[in-house]
């Protein structure tokens, strides 16, 4: 008797396993700023280049720059509407002494976007000047 209560015990637990697969977590994509690094010090009226770099398994359609929370620059793939991996060159003329926060986000063509990421730069006062990236910098 118990052997049957046993019995009837594990077929029960076993009609509870699902037959479904596993689907994959979708990814979302990535960016980054390749240049300038965070925290950096710049005087003011510089014309600063920005490099990021942008990644996804679907594509990336475009990638936005906020500077202080205000959208600055939109750049787009021009080989295709989208791409796996994106690197953009944005400028930006420092204006304003102090602290500020260049934002970068990464969107597919469907809107999905990247987790945003956000460098700070201190622009201070001093001569102007164009700051570029060295030509050993990662593109």
């Amino acid at each position: 008797m118990h052997r049957l209560v046993l019995i009837a015990g594990l077929l029960l637990c076993a009609c509870n396993l699902s037959t479904q697969t596993l689907k994959p977590t979708p990814t979302i994509p990535t960016v980054s700023f390749q240049f300038p690094s965070n925290n950096v010090s710049i005087a003011e009226g510089t014309d600063l280049q920005i490099q990021l770099l942008a990644q996804d398994t679907i594509g990336i359609a475009h990638v936005e720059l906020r500077v202080d929370d205000q959208v600055h620059q939109d750049g787009k793939p021009v080989e295709a509407a989208a791409v796996p991996i994106f690197t953009v060159d944005m400028n930006w003329l420092a204006k304003g002494i102090g602290l500020h926060s260049l934002q970068a986000t990464a969107f597919r063509l469907d809107g999905t976007a990247s987790t945003p990421v956000i460098i700070n730069v201190n622009v201070t006062a001093g001569a102007a000047q164009t700051q570029t990236p060295s030509p050993g910098s990662p593109p």
